[in-house]
């Protein structure tokens, strides 16, 4: 018969197992989400799948599937949302919609449009429709600045609200020209690319001297001016283009702080467009630089940051 002394420390012994195991079970169902806000794949060029003339991948070799699921797994990075290429692909999305079959769950897309062709906006209604497809990114380079002001994608702002669909856009010094658009379309998702600095921007060692000359912080400017706008968010992508640091890229850090304080964690998503900088930093680097080098930021932040806040965004269940 056992003795009160053995029963009291065997009863000890179980509770402190059953509290570790409901630690350990509270820990996994807590587990952070991590999703890139911004990945490009595209597969090689060949005769029955041709790149766009003219075009210039940001590598020198395909980046595949099979080299970005490595990656993920070894970052511990749970979702990508791809953008497709359009500079090589154009509106092609076949190759994403690939990586959405093949690994259910890991993969979304936001699709391109050409918004120099305003029968496009038939298309929208049924947008999410298309496999993986979450909604829309938009780039105006050089080629495409004029149409946020000449007319060309007036047709785009309110066929994309109608249709509650996300956008994704980057511009070259024109991010405030969106104030007027959040403004009449309240009901619009817009989510800022690479906090706002702009299309074509080159690493430092490229020379382009966009660091140097103040664009940056011109631009970081015109970001965190749109938080006013709740129906504003802004990718915080590309850290590694805006810095003349090796990893972790502290001279951008102040920039990515003041997005922050300005749009709050909720509003805010990590990302890393990886292959527009990928010999700076590793992928398991570019997803450290958050949760360990920004000492501003609080575990509940990381968590909206890191992933919520970009689910939340796109409607990614």
């Amino acid at each position: 018969m056992p003795s009160r002394r053995s029963f009291l420390a065997g009863t000890v012994a179980t509770g402190v197992a059953l509290s570790m195991q409901h630690a350990a079970t509270t820990v996994a169902q807590q587990k952070r989400v991590i999703v890139d806000s911004q990945v490009h794949l595209w597969p090689a060029s060949t005769p029955e799948r041709p790149w766009l003339p003219g075009a210039r991948p940001q590598l020198p070799e395909p980046f595949t599937i099979e080299r970005i699921i490595p990656l993920m797994d070894e970052a511990g990075v749970d979702r990508v949302v791809i953008v497709p290429p359009a500079s090589l692909e154009g509106e092609r999305i076949d190759y994403a919609q690939e990586a959405v079959k093949r690994y259910p769950g890991r993969f979304a897309i936001m699709a391109r449009v050409a918004l120099d062709k305003p029968d496009r906006a038939a298309r929208l209604a049924t947008w999410r429709d298309q496999p993986g497809v979450l909604g829309v990114r938009l780039n105006f380079g050089p080629g495409e600045a004029a149409w946020l002001t000449d007319g060309t994608a007036d047709w785009f702002w309110p066929a994309a609200e109608k249709a509650r669909l996300p956008v994704m856009f980057l511009t070259s010094g024109q991010t405030s020209l969106f104030a007027r658009i959040a403004e009449r379309h309240p009901q619009l998702t817009l989510v800022i690319d690479h906090m706002g600095v702009g299309a074509g921007l080159r690493p430092h060692a490229d020379s382009s001297g966009s660091v140097r000359n103040n664009v940056v912080p011109e631009a970081i400017v015109q970001a965190a001016a749109l938080a006013k706008y709740a129906n504003v968010s802004v990718k915080l992508s590309s850290v590694p283009l805006i810095s003349t640091e090796p990893y972790p890229f502290r001279d951008a850090i102040p920039h990515i702080h003041r997005l922050f304080d300005a749009y709050g964690p909720e509003r805010c998503h990590w990302g890393t467009d990886i292959t527009n900088s990928f010999a700076r930093a590793t992928y398991r680097q570019r997803v450290t630089e958050f949760t360990e080098e920004l000492p501003f930021l609080t575990e509940s932040d990381k968590d909206w940051i890191m992933g919520r806040a970009i689910l939340a965004r796109l409607r990614w269940t």
